[in-house]
């Protein structure tokens, strides 16, 4: 089942992660002449001086900023981070002109990358750029593959570009570089199902929201976006010497106007939770070119890949995926590639790629408020045309506001001239446009508002963003043990109010029943998951004298091991009755709690795996210590009309609706 129509603004109807919400409205922006806005916005001292001089057998060809070498015999930076460091100096290279690539660069309208970047159609593209400022859509779902498809493309009067249905068999139907397609078919000479379904869209460089990612496709998943991710650094890299080596023919005099490149040399960003997972794209990168020579590959295994096993058999698999190995959130890393030899650590201004964790950038960065510090830097980021968010959901559970900072200063006009040729510049770059030919990449196992609305208000893509998330048949069946579950729907006004129509229900209906039983009650784990909602009722037992009678212990986020332990031991022993528990601190560690026999979910988790490890897991652990008779565990639920993800992935797709529209309001599973 699908449909089809147009919108512009916000959709009426309930869509459950508001993906379909758009910006609001702006007023159509003036036409801006090519190079007004960034003559503006730099001063003429600090504006490069485009040179074009002769070369000759001996000299180095240099372009807007790109130096070509084999390699490099500059002194290596001692750390990461120091990586973004600016180093004024030139690259040391070989005194031999870069041959001009010959085997596959000649412009070619049907390849995504031309017409996106380097040929696009001006006046088609301008329609669809207008339409996306002014915020009008074209809508269409679809249902493939067990997968809900949402495409939104802009709406220019003429638009009928949804996604392609052609399928793509492999790296050899796609219009890769020849070299890369040689290599990357050595190593995956087809597409499975999952790089199948995708690779029309990676391709064709819209923005992808994927919200299917799983331990099992996690690698496929790698491969196929770091194939995307070479062709386009290869392409962009060998036009670039191509048009030098065309300027170098034609002498200082020369009209050409070739227009190539950005701001900047970084095209592509890569968001990643750990140095672990940084390893594993750049293995996966690594394996599909092959380059003939390594630098710093050393320095990199010691700085990224922990080979020693961290955990034991009993954590699950997508725990170990993420934590197992080098478990670091604090890094950056910049990659560079020459006709030879692929560099790790290069500093920002040179690499191609660049890797970093939220919290690497952010620190990277800097802050105005850093008195005595370097001033912010950011323009590293002005020329990015591909960024990659893997384990978005992880992400998550880092500090999201970095995630926003990082997007915020994404496709800025830089603030200074870091050696380009503004001759060489594209006029999308110098009209301020980047954000809308930027493609963005997102990762993640499931949909979050937050992920929804970075989708809304970050992706601007002419060519259009999809959604494809799966339908949901719910962690209530996969339980292992029989449970009573009972969802309790509350009144909750507006998303602001929601946190206090929450804690009122909890007051009123919740605090109760335990008040009720406070003489026989023991083993009840309150599941909580925003630690502010966590300090909030914490303190509330704590304070309220209803409470005085019933014991209880806390185990969250910030809590050390030895609190942790200690809060399990007296749940376990029956000296705290209630133990209070936060999602992040089962992400962190995923604890084996014992003694469990009633669960109140003050919220539902965001990962449903989680719901099905606690109810399911520790009531079931405590069935086979003989401490909870078969059968007699409960589970109850509260939740509201904004928790609608999040109920989908647990009680299902086919009856999240009726839970939401319903006139009752308590809703019983076993």
């Amino acid at each position: 089942m699908h449909d089809s129509g147009s919108i512009s603004g916000q959709e009426n109807d309930l869509d459950e992660d508001h993906f379909d919400d758009l910006q609001s409205d702006e007023e159509p922006e003036p036409e801006v002449k090519p190079y007004m806005a960034l003559l503006h916005s730099l001063s003429e001292s600090s504006m490069p001086k485009a040179k074009r001089r002769k070369l000759s057998h001996s000299d180095e060809v240099s372009g807007g900023g790109y130096h070509e070498t084999d390699d490099s015999d500059e002194a290596e930076p001692k750390d990461v981070d120091l990586a973004i460091e600016d180093e004024s100096e030139s690259e040391e290279g070989t005194n031999e002109i870069p041959e001009a690539p010959v085997d596959d660069d000649e412009e070619d309208p049907s390849d995504p990358f031309d017409s996106h970047f380097s040929n696009a159609d001006e006046a088609a593209i301008s329609g669809k750029v207008e339409a996306v400022q002014r915020n009008q859509w074209r809508l269409k779902r679809a249902v493939t593959n067990r997968s809900r498809v949402v495409f939104m493309h802009p709406e220019d009067g003429n638009s009928k570009e949804f996604p392609s249905s052609t399928s793509i068999a492999g790296p050899s139907s796609v219009k890769l570089k020849q070299r890369l397609k040689l290599s990357s078919t050595s190593v995956m000479p087809n597409f499975d199902e999952v790089q199948m379904q995708l690779a029309p869209m990676v391709f064709n460089y819209q923005d992808v929201f994927y919200c299917q990612r799983t331990v099992d496709n996690s690698e496929s998943l790698r491969k196929l976006v770091s194939l995307h991710v070479l062709n386009h650094v290869f392409k962009t890299r060998d036009r670039v010497l191509k048009n030098n080596a065309r300027l170098a023919k034609e002498g200082e005099d020369t009209e050409l106007e070739l227009r190539d490149q950005g701001f900047t040399r970084p095209k592509v960003l890569f968001l990643l939770p750990t140095r672990q997972s940084c390893a594993k794209v750049v293995s996966s990168l690594v394996e599909l070119c092959q380059p003939e020579q390594q630098e710093n590959r050393k320095r990199f295994e010691e700085s990224f890949i922990e080979k020693d096993p961290a955990f034991g058999k009993d954590k699950p698999a997508d725990f170990k995926e993420l934590f197992e190995g080098n478990d670091d959130d604090m890094f950056r890393l910049g990659l560079m590639f020459t006709r030879k030899t692929l560099k790790y650590f290069a500093p920002f201004y040179r690499s191609d790629i660049i890797f970093a964790s939220p919290l690497g950038l952010r620190m990277a960065i800097g802050s105005e408020e850093e008195k005595g510090k370097k001033k912010m830097d950011f323009d590293f980021l002005s020329s990015i045309e591909l960024i990659v968010m893997d384990q978005a959901d992880a992400l998550l559970m880092q500090n999201w506001e970095h995630v926003e900072f990082i997007f915020e200063h994404l496709n800025l006009h830089p603030r200074e001239a870091h050696d380009y040729d503004i001759g060489r510049v594209r006029n999308w770059y110098l009209e301020n446009l980047s954000k809308h030919f930027r493609q963005t990449i997102v990762l993640s196992a499931y949909n979050t508002p937050e992920l929804s609305e970075l989708m809304r208000s970050h992706c601007q893509n002419w060519a259009g963003k999809l959604r494809l998330q799966p339908e949901y048949s719910g962690e209530i069946q996969r339980l292992g043990v029989k449970v009573k579950q009972t969802f309790s729907r509350f009144d909750s006004p507006s998303v602001d109010t929601d946190p206090d129509a929450r804690f009122s229900y909890f007051v009123a209906a919740i605090v109760p029943y335990l008040v009720k039983r406070a003489k026989d009650i023991t083993g009840v784990l309150i599941f909580i998951p925003s630690y502010l909602d966590f300090v909030r009722v914490r303190n509330f037992f704590a304070t309220s004298p209803s409470l005085a009678n019933i014991t209880f212990g806390t185990i969250s986020e910030y809590a050390d091991v030895p609190e942790a332990s200690r809060a399990r031991s007296h749940f376990l022993n029956g000296r705290h009755r209630v133990l209070l528990y936060t999602e992040r601190a089962h992400h962190f560690r995923r604890n084996q709690i014992k003694g469990v026999k009633s669960i109140i979910m003050y919220a539902l988790p965001d990962n449903p795996l989680f719901y099905r490890e606690i109810a399911g897991g520790y009531l079931a652990k405590s069935e086979q210590d003989m401490s909870l008779e078969a059968g007699q565990g409960s589970v109850r639920v509260m939740f509201s009309k904004y928790d609608a993800m999040k109920l989908e992935r647990v009680v299902g797709s086919q009856r999240v609706g009726k839970m939401l529209a319903e006139r009752g309001d308590t809703f019983d599973f076993v």
